[in-house]
């Protein structure tokens, strides 16, 4: 383990929980077994510039329901594990099939359950509103708490260090022609 900005320069894949790190933790349950959670756009959007820059990302969560997985659907991220009881042998799945070192993820959790996938990997980090013990085991806390931008803050950090961020502004103001500009 060597310094922050030198490791996080050379990431190669997220790993992120949901509920407290994409979400503030708070769900409404619905009809039909689902849930709503308010996401926070600045989050998606860091997460599918992300994925257009090569980064692979992957969403292990012991959450679940449709509108949950049609949300991680649309930012194309590259693996999801909804429901899952057992993130570390999801995780170790998904770094497996990707041929990713995990000594070059990010795992952002904010919960006791996701302490064992955050020892297991380079660079732990979580938001500002996490667990004790998360925030113990982080190598960074962002200053954002979950649901308000920490998601964007670890992989603008990331991107910025490896010389890869805001390199186009595609999805930035949604006009199909700016290109042609």
């Amino acid at each position: 383990m060597g310094n922050f900005k030198e490791d996080i320069a050379g990431v190669e894949a997220f790993v992120f929980d949901v509920d407290g790190v994409f979400t503030d933790g708070g769900i409404t349950p619905i009809p039909g077994d689902d849930f709503i959670r308010r996401y926070y756009a600045k989050d998606g959007y860091a997460v599918a510039y992300a994925m257009r820059m090569g980064y692979r990302i992957c969403i292990i969560s012991g959450g679940r329901g449709e509108l949950l997985r049609m949300r991680m659907k649309k930012l194309k991220v590259t693996k999801i594990y909804l429901d899952c009881m057992d993130k570390i042998a999801a995780m170790n799945e998904f770094f497996e099939e990707y041929g990713i070192n995990p000594k070059r993820a990010v795992f952002m959790g904010d919960d006791i359950p996701d302490l064992e996938c955050m020892r297991a990997v380079g660079i732990p980090v979580c938001p500002a509103d996490a667990a004790s013990e998360v925030i113990e085991a982080s190598r960074y806390v962002s200053e954002y708490p979950g649901g308000r931008g920490c998601v964007r803050d670890i992989i603008e950090q990331a991107l910025r260090a490896d010389g890869k961020w805001a390199l186009d502004s595609r999805g930035v103001n949604g006009s199909k022609d700016a290109a042609s500009r």
